[in-house]
Order: C-alpha cells, then structure tokens, then sequence
C-alpha cells in the first residue's frame, strides 16, 4: 500500500470538531476527553463523517504552494477547476456535466438550506427517508417546511424503499421536494439504477423536485456501483438537483467547498437569485485549490483508502459476530459509515449512551438522531486507524460483557 492509513495523527490543537468537542443538546462544547494522557479512559470519537486520514499528498502540496504565493484576494473557480470536475464525473461515472450548471456554495447543508428556502414555501412539505442524515431535519424546519418520512424498511439485514408508501405521499400536493440520499447515509445503501428510477418516476408523476445529495458517492464498497440519479435519463437530469462535494471523499470539509449541479436554467436562475440573496459570491481560495487537485491527483489515494476502510468493516463484522453476535451490523455498500444494531441488549438510548460513551469511552453517533426509525442503532466512522476501532471494539465488549 502505497499510503499509511495506519497512523493515528494528533489532532490535538486544530480544533477538530471530532476530537475536541462533544455536542451536548445540539450545541458544541469543547473538551479534551479524547487527550491521549488519559490512556485507556481516553474518549475515541468514532461520531462525526470525517477521516483521520491525511488528505492525498498532491493536494497538501498544492495546497502549500498556493499558500506561499502570500495573496489570498477574492477568489473564483477557473477553467481548469471545472475541468477536473467535470473530467472526473465523466471518468467515473459516464455522467457528462456541462460548466454552466455548476453552482458553488460552501457546503452541501448550505446549499440544501438554500435549495428549501427557493423552492418550498412555510407550510409545504419535504420528503425524506428515515432513519436519514439528521441535518435534512433542521434544512426543512429551520425554512418553516413540514418533514414527511417515506421510512425505509429493514429485512433480512437490508434496507429498502417502501415504494408504496412513497407513492401515497408524494400525491400529496403540499409535498413540493424530496431529498434523496444517495448513497444513503446512515445505512450504507447505494441505490440500484432500478430503485433509482422507481423513485424518480414516482416524484416526477406528482411533480415534486427531487434534490440528490450524493456527497458520498464516490465511497463505494467493492461489488457496488453508484449510479448518480441525474444519469438515469433527460427527463430526470432537467428535473433534479445534484449535490456534491469533494470534502467527504478526499477529507476536505473543513475548506467548504460544494457544486451543486442544476441542469434546468429556470432552476438554477431561481437558486443563484437565492445564493445572490444570502451573500454567497466566489469561493474559498484554498478550497477550489484542494478540490482541482484531488480531482486531478487523487483516485489513486482513494481507491487504497477505500480498500482500507472495506478492511475495517469486515474486521469489525468478524469481531461482532465473534465476541458480541448480540450486535448486528448492516453491511454497508457506500460511505465509510456503518449503521449497527444494539437492539438485542434491551437498552433505553439514556442507558445506551451511557453505556457506550461513559463506560467505554467510545463517542458514537446515537440512531435516535436519524429519525425515531433510528431506535436502538448506533452510527459508528470506520475511516480512522485499525488501532482505533480494535481499541473501540474491545472497550465495548468489556461494557457488554459487564451488563
């Protein structure tokens, strides 16, 4: 391997939502739990989608370079940004993009706040698919809307889409948008092109604009294949919003970078009146530097810190299903996230968490947080060192084992 996903990097002094805060009620407190002087009573936080992982090294070095330059004036994305964008899509997933659907917003939740804000008004509804990436709440509430859930149902270890649920309530005329998660966080569901267009044609049927975040879809597991829902035909391209982003596939969330991609021009002229509204002009110099360089420089680092991560989930399901078969994990065909199973203990999420947080020291994210569907599962980050998560896994056997 030519890259060392095996490091644990201090992240100490960066601040690091990951390792230096916990969430208490929604709202950011820091703390120094995770310090490694507390040795094994340390904190190891397996919660928020980042990597501890060291971004591929073309991109620090481009990075550095644009940082010796000294000027960091007022900056916009250039020819060859798009360019490595484009060629990128093109190259992994048959999807030809054109230059002038790209619109740039400093994340993706940004750019769904927005994306509610322009085409839903207070008092329409929103669909989404629960237990789901728990922000999609507040980006549809916080714009006055109403949260519909088509719930996904598990069977047999797999989740699916219950297609007649979603036909019933997107014929409801207050349902003006759907988001679709894609691959979906936080079970790991990278649709099939058959399900993908089962739920587009249902959408399109009863005109409801279906918005794609697919910022996960270049994290795929092997024997999956993403299928990006804009590709599947015209009629969906024009009649769709595609989110994406490099910061989840190259570890880049920090320099908030997003292209959101509208095809249609009335769409995207109604968005960038509503990103124009809120301030949102040009981008982050060292975000546009990043991204055109781990577009360009980057697949190889990819394709080795996927095989990595795929390592970590099958070395986690055979530890669970060794030492504690009581826990269940749903096999993940995207994202570096995997979605478990603690319902066999017979635990309320107060006595869970404490379980997990106090006694093992283990910070997770809880199920209850993606929607009541979410009951009894933990969300837990599988792109960190091996070390971690053999460390993790063994602190919580002991917790178990001493229920």
């Amino acid at each position: 391997m030519t890259y060392n996903f095996d490091a644990e990097i201090d992240r100490r002094g960066t601040h690091s939502v990951k390792w230096e805060y916990i969430f208490d009620n929604g709202k950011p407190r820091h703390t120094d739990l995770a310090d490694p002087k507390y040795g094994a009573e340390r904190l190891l936080p397996m919660w928020v989608a980042d990597m501890d992982f060291r971004a591929p090294p073309a991109v620090i070095e481009a990075l550095v370079a644009r940082a010796q330059h000294g000027v960091f004036g007022y900056t916009m994305p250039g020819d060859s940004y798009y360019q490595a964008v484009i060629d990128w899509m093109a190259r992994r997933y048959g999807r030809s993009v054109q230059r002038d659907w790209f619109v740039m917003t400093p994340g993706v939740v940004t750019a769904l706040n927005l994306l509610v804000r322009t085409f839903v008004q207070p008092g329409d509804k929103v669909l989404v698919q629960q237990p789901v990436y728990h922000p999609f709440f507040h980006v549809i509430e916080n714009n006055g809307a109403e949260i519909v859930s088509n719930s996904l149902v598990l069977e047999n270890g797999r989740y699916h889409m219950d297609f007649d649920d979603l036909a019933a309530k997107a014929a409801d005329p207050a349902v003006k948008m759907a988001i679709l998660c894609s691959p979906h966080n936080p079970i790991g569901r990278v649709w099939s092109r058959d399900e993908l267009t089962r739920f587009g044609e249902i959408c399109l049927a009863n005109d409801v604009l279906v918005v794609s975040d697919e910022i996960h879809c270049d994290l795929i597991h092997p024997g999956s294949a993403f299928t990006s829902f804009a590709a599947i035909s015209e009629e969906f391209n024009q009649k769709s919003i595609v989110c994406t982003a490099p910061s989840k596939t190259f570890n880049l969330a920090g320099l908030k970078t997003s292209n959101i991609l509208v095809p249609d021009p009335d769409l995207r002229a109604a968005f960038n009146k509503t990103c124009e509204r809120a301030g949102l002009m040009g981008g982050n110099v060292f975000g546009i530097t990043a991204a055109e360089a781990a577009y360009t420089h980057g697949e190889a680092w990819l394709t080795e810190a996927m095989a990595y991560i795929h390592d970590n989930y099958r070395f986690m399901a055979e530890y669970l299903a060794k030492n504690l078969p009581q826990i269940k994990v749903i096999e993940p065909q995207g994202t570096y996230l995997v979605w478990v199973d603690f319902r066999a203990l017979g635990l309320d999420p107060a006595r869970r968490k404490q379980l997990l947080m106090e006694e093992a020291r283990v910070y997770l994210d809880e199920g209850e947080m993606f929607g009541v569907e979410g009951t009894g599962f933990e969300r837990f980050n599988l792109a960190c060192p091996r070390s971690i998560l053999a460390e993790a896994l063994a602190r919580i056997k002991t917790a178990v084992d001493s229920l």
